[in-house]
Parts: structure tokens; sequence; C-alpha cells
């Protein structure tokens, strides 16, 4: 790269962090509800086979996987007036709120709810569209590289996460409080949305094109500069780039523990530690107060003592808690204190894990420019998503089996065994996860402390 292509990073401020990061309020809205209300809605409200149902949120998982690659790989190749990533967020950003609300609403567009084949095709074609115009945060993510500089990426990490839990938070009061009613409005009335659910699902999906809209408009084009590499060679050079891999893997190995977590952490409070609906709020409220606290303290500390060490001490501190799910077999502690202590220690694995995957690609990226000279920041974004999507469609494919096993009964409440073991099973994940990022991975560049 010549000196008239290097891409300059600036000290950005405080207002242009919290402005890049608001997307993802919009987008964990639009996911959330549409990972938590699809399925129901589809089987439950509109009575299609729940096989069929099965094809198509298949095709959506696959949709995504090809799409967070390819929209990251060909986003490096050309510079626009507009640079690199914001012609795609332009596209996708909008097309993801609208396929967002057909997706939901098929009645606002199909004349006969009843016609299962119909609905089966609507179901089909719009979450795969959906699926594929998530990727856009794939060029969106891989704009970090180009315009925070490195010792910027964790406060930047911050804010989006700040905003993935205001919006997972919100996504959870709207599940308490208002899906959990509309499902029985469908399906007594298929060919009439319920004003409540059309009011969330447009709000939902206008919120997540706005805010693409407002980043396109005030964040300011990355400077230019040129990839003297194709398309081709910017993959097999980033496929050969060992470290790179190392770290792919990485987080495909700890992706298949911390998506089990995710997944199963609510379901463990509500069904053997047994909380009300008051209790269970009050246990949802505390885990969001607690990641956005722990989101701080784990960002000074990787602006502390560096990026490597503090993963590995979030590893120990997952290993060494997570048994505490086993807890849930002594029925004479109290459930609200064990429901407590358990998704504030969550909260504090979780709220460390969350920040890595924004840092360590962009900063890879960079690493790779500083040795290569091309900044190939798209692709090192979304080729991961290929082997991530795997490890955690294994996760969670294997919690189902783990919650599938005989139920036992502990008190008043009956539950499988497997809600109370895969606290342990996934703490042996992670010490596979923890030596082999000890002993193979490099997150921690020289470069950083010029």
């Amino acid at each position: 790269m010549s000196d008239t292509n290097v891409l300059q990073r600036t000290e950005s401020t405080k207002g242009r962090r919290i402005i890049y990061g608001s997307p993802r309020l919009g987008t964990s809205l639009v996911l959330g509800i549409e990972g938590f209300a699809l399925f129901t809605l589809y089987l439950t409200g509109y009575q299609l086979d729940p096989f069929l149902i099965g094809i198509a949120l298949a095709m959506g998982y696959l949709s995504i996987a090809a799409g967070q690659f390819l929209l990251g790989w060909i986003s490096d190749a050309k510079y626009t007036k507009l640079g690199r990533r914001k012609p795609y967020l332009i596209i996708f950003g909008p097309l993801l709120g609208i396929s967002f609300i057909f997706l939901l609403l098929p009645a606002l567009v199909l004349p006969d709810m009843s016609d299962k084949t119909s609905l089966f095709f609507w179901l089909l074609i719009w979450d795969v569209v959906f699926r594929f115009s998530y990727a856009v945060t794939t060029p969106y993510q891989a704009w970090m590289a180009e315009v925070f500089p490195a010792s910027e990426r964790p406060g930047v990490s911050q804010v989006q996460n700040t905003f993935n839990f205001i919006g997972n938070g919100l996504m959870a009061l709207t599940t308490l409080l208002i899906l959990t009613d509309v499902f029985e409005k469908v399906a007594a009335n298929p060919d009439v949305i319920p004003i409540e659910f059309l009011s969330i699902v447009i709000a939902f999906g206008l919120i997540a094109i706005i805010l693409f809209v407002v980043i396109v408009v005030i964040m300011p084009t990355e400077s230019k500069y040129e990839i003297n590499s194709s398309l081709w060679e910017n993959l097999k050079n980033t496929v050969k780039n060992k470290n790179y891999m190392k770290v792919v893997l990485m987080q495909g190995i700890s992706g298949f523990g911390w998506s089990i977590i995710s997944t199963v952490m609510l379901t463990y409070t509500e069904l053997v530690l047994g909380l009300g609906t008051i209790e269970y709020m009050i246990v949802a409220v505390f885990f969001l107060l607690s990641i956005f606290g722990f989101l701080f303290f784990w960002r000074k500390r990787i602006e502390k003592s560096g990026k490597k060490p503090t993963l590995l001490l979030i590893f120990v501190i997952a290993i060494i808690f997570l048994p505490i799910t086993l807890l849930g077999l002594i029925d004479a502690i109290p459930s609200l204190i064990l429901g407590l202590v358990f998704i504030i220690g969550v909260g504090l694995v979780l709220g460390g894990w969350f920040l890595f995957p924004y840092i360590i690609y962009a900063d890879l990226a960079e690493d790779d420019e500083k040795a290569t000279g091309d900044l190939k920041a798209g692709i090192y974004t979304g080729f991961p998503s290929i082997i991530l999507n795997i490890f955690q469609a294994i996760g969670v494919f294997i919690l189902g089996i783990i919650v599938g096993l005989p139920s036992i009964t502990i008190g008043i409440n009956t539950f499988s065994i497997g809600l109370v073991i895969w606290g342990p099973l996934v703490s042996l994940i992670l010490i596979v996860s923890y030596v082999f990022t000890k002993k193979f991975v490099e997150l921690d560049f020289e470069w950083e402390r010029d």
C-alpha cells in the first residue's frame, strides 16, 4: 500500500461511538423477536405443519451463514464514493426491517391464511431474505477496523453490547407482557392481526431501518485505501493466516458452550428453580443490569491487562462457576437467592465474552494489514460465520439431547436432569477452550503498544 493509500484512523468522539453502536439495538430487537416468536406464531397461531416450519427455518440459518461470509467478502472488493461498507448498509439495513415486518405479519398481504402452501412459501422466502439481510451486520462490523483505532475498540464494543442488551431487555418485556397472549388471538382468528402485535412488529422493524440509515448519514466515510489482491487471493491468504484460523476455531469451540448457556439459562431459572412471573422478571432485570456493569468492568480489564489474559480469566471464572447449576438439586436453597446468584454469575462471564468478537476480528484484520499492506476487514469479519454457525448449531442440538433426558422431581418442581447437568458439561467445553487459547492463540500485538 502506498503512503497515499494508507488508511488513516483518527481519534473519535464519544458521540460518534454511540452513533456507530446504535444499530445493535435494532438488530437485537428484530432477531430476538424472530427467534422467540416465529416458530410459535406459525405453529400455534397459523397451524402450519412443524416439519414445514423446520425446513423454512433451516434454510434461514443456511442463508445467514452464507450471507455473513459473502457480504463481508464482497464488501472488501471496491471503494465507492460512500466507502466500502455504507452501500451494503443502505441496501440491506432497510431490507432487514422490511423482511422482518412481512415475515411476522403474513396476514398483511396473504388473502387466505388457511392456504398452508402459500403460508409455507411466504415463511420460507421471507425468513431466507430476513436472515440473509441480517448479514448486513458483517460489513457494518468490518467498518470498525476502518473507522476506530485499536485503542478505542474495547470501548466501542462496550457501547455496541449495551445497545444489544437494551434491545434484549425490551424484547424480553415485550415477550412477557404482550406476545404470550398474541398467539392465542391469532389462532382464534388468523386473518386478523392483533393491533398490539401489528404496532410492535412495525415499530421494531422501523427502528432497525432508521438506525442503519442514521449511521450512513452521520458517520464519516473511511479514508480511501486500495486492496491490491483479488477477492480469491484475499480468501486464500486469510485461510493461510494460522493465528486467525486458530482464533476462529477457538471462538467456535467456545461458542459451542456459550450457545448452550444463552439458550438454556432462563429456562433453568423458570423450570429448575420454579420462579414465578414476578421472580422471573426480577432475575431478568438483574441479568441485564449485571451485563451492563460487567461490560464496563471487562473493558477496563482489557485496557489494563490485554485481551488474551482477560479472555483466559473469563474462561477460568466460567469453568469454576457453571457447576452451580447442580445446586438446583438441593431443595433447601431459596430459589430466588440461587436464581440471582446464578444469573449474576452468568452475566459476569457473558458480559466479558460478548466484548471479544467485535474487537478481535478488527484487530486481526489490522494485524494482517501491517504484514501484507491490505486491509481485508470484510472477509476477516464474515468468514468465521460459517464455522461459528456450525458449532452453535451442534451446541443447541446437543442441548436438545441433554434436556431430553429423564425427568426428576425436586420439591414441587419436575424437570429434566439435563437442566442441572448442562453447567458442568459446559465447564468441560470451556476447559478445552482455555487450554487451546493459552497454548495456540495470539490476541495482543506489538503494534498496539506503539
